[in-house]
């Protein structure tokens, strides 16, 4: 993450040594996101905050601003005034749906509006991704961090939060999954504890099993760890003893 807003920055310079305004404006935008303009939005919205400590986090759809250690900035990479409010709305309303069942921390959004773009703005959860961790790590950790994702995938599949229930409609599958864990999941580094799963953008009503897959899937550090088997294993104890308990 410290090196994508060097590397924006980069790039910002070696595009401003193009002749051509309309290809530098091209490159701006298209390849760069026009991350200059949204961080100067940012920085005009929140004077009070020290964005000379800022970092830059690029996945999936968006990118995002961590300002200070304190508070992530997350958005859009390409900026559409034809996406509804509802399609914007919705990664908040699930976070804020799963806040109080989740064992494991959940960022709380807030949308805000700086200048023309739309921003979620959340509380920047300290610590690193599990996935950049060592193979031999994980797999030393692996009982411990698999037992705390599968006791969180339980919680979160097995819900029913009502004020969400619209968001499942004509959707195939058994439960609610965040569909993206294994680039999510936080790991303190003192405590060497998963504290929390954030970036909850492609989370939505789908299979269990395709919840235990996005878990391992994106990481040949994560799935050669072992930490899948053990999720797997722990999750199935859950289940048998919750059945054992709802019968007596």
């Amino acid at each position: 993450m410290a090196m994508w807003k060097l590397f924006f920055e980069t790039c910002d310079v070696l595009c401003g040594l193009i002749p051509n305004r309309r290809i530098r404006r091209n490159i701006r935008e298209q390849r760069l996101f026009d991350w200059r303009d949204k961080y100067n939005a940012l920085r005009k919205k929140f004077p009070e905050l020290n964005f000379r400590h800022t970092r830059m986090i690029k996945g999936g759809w968006n990118i995002g601003f961590i300002v200070d250690n304190r508070y992530v900035f997350k958005i859009r990479k390409f900026y559409d005034t034809s996406i509804p409010i509802e399609k914007i709305m919705r990664e908040k309303r699930i976070t804020d749906a799963f806040a109080n069942i989740s064992p494991l921390r959940i960022p709380k959004i807030e949308i805000v509006r700086a200048g023309k773009y739309t921003f979620y703005k959340y509380d920047f959860i300290p610590g690193q991704n599990l996935n950049l961790y060592s193979t031999r790590v994980i797999r030393r950790h692996a009982r411990d961090w698999g037992t705390q994702l599968a006791e969180f995938i339980y919680a979160v599949h097995n819900a029913r939060p009502p004020e969400i229930d619209d968001l499942r409609a004509d959707a195939t599958g058994d439960g609610w999954n965040h569909n993206d864990m294994c680039n999510n999941i936080i790991v303190d580094k003192k405590t060497r504890r998963v504290v929390g799963v954030i970036d909850w953008e492609y989370a939505g009503w789908g299979t269990l099993e395709s919840e235990f897959n996005n878990a391992i899937a994106y990481s040949h550090r994560v799935r050669n760890s072992g930490i899948g088997d053990v999720i797997r294993a722990h999750y199935k104890n859950i289940s048998n003893t919750s059945r054992v308990a709802h019968k007596k």
